[in-house]
């Protein structure tokens, strides 16, 4: 076996971070909307968010693929004005996270706000604070579990991914090869003992995970 090279989790571990980031700011209006809305366009929104949970990896990536190529209209606009290639490239993975991850975030944010006790907010409304405030001030903090599922579980699962990363980004050494794609290819080159170090890594991450986002759930509803 070679020497180990953690890029891999360096590059996983970027991935997550930037795509949970985004992925907060662009879910918080949504998840709002989504909670409070009685439109009946809300089960279709619904459903096009949850899609990626249902769909294989593979699928999504090759949709992906096909419309950030540069033969589509949205990669050769991006190509040709802001000299942006989105296939085989840290950003084209960061916006293939985004959209396979976007459920993760919006759900348990949705049903945190969902929870919330409606008087608070027409209490905050009625003394004048405005949308914004009250989404920071008033419901974000009496929705901490939600939240921090939210978060947590989006973070982890952004960790994990494979199919997709693996169809829009390929295994471009310290640029698009995540932990998963280096484990699969030890797998391939019969580097099981580098595969087991690997998975071992994962598991225990994905484990703790786990295991902060129960502890914190439950201490919260102690409090």
């Amino acid at each position: 076996m070679e020497e180990l090279n953690f890029t891999p989790f360096i590059l996983s571990f970027k991935l997550a971070a930037i795509t949970t980031a985004i992925l907060f700011f662009i879910s918080l209006p949504i998840a709002w909307y989504l909670a409070f809305s009685k439109s009946k366009l809300k089960p279709f929104i619904e459903a096009i968010i949850a899609l990626p949970i249902v769909l294989p990896p593979s699928v999504l990536g090759f949709y992906l693929l096909v419309f950030l190529s540069k033969n589509s209209a949205i990669g050769e606009f991006l190509e040709k004005y802001f000299n942006i290639e989105l296939i085989f490239s840290f950003s084209g993975l960061v916006v293939a996270s985004v959209i396979y991850s976007f459920p993760f975030m919006v759900q348990p944010l949705q049903s945190g706000f969902e929870s919330l006790n409606k008087s608070m907010i027409e209490a905050s409304f009625i003394s004048g604070k405005g949308v914004i405030t009250t989404l920071f001030k008033v419901a974000l903090p009496n929705i901490k579990p939600a939240l921090m599922t939210a978060l947590i579980i989006t973070f982890a699962h952004t960790i994990g991914e494979f199919g997709v990363v693996l169809m829009v980004g390929g295994s471009i050494e310290g640029e698009t090869k995540v932990a998963s794609i280096a484990i699969y290819e030890m797998v391939e080159s019969l580097d099981y003992k580098g595969a087991h170090i690997y998975s071992a890594i994962l598991l225990a991450f994905s484990f703790i995970t786990l295991l902060v986002v129960y502890i914190l759930n439950r201490k919260f509803k102690v409090k």
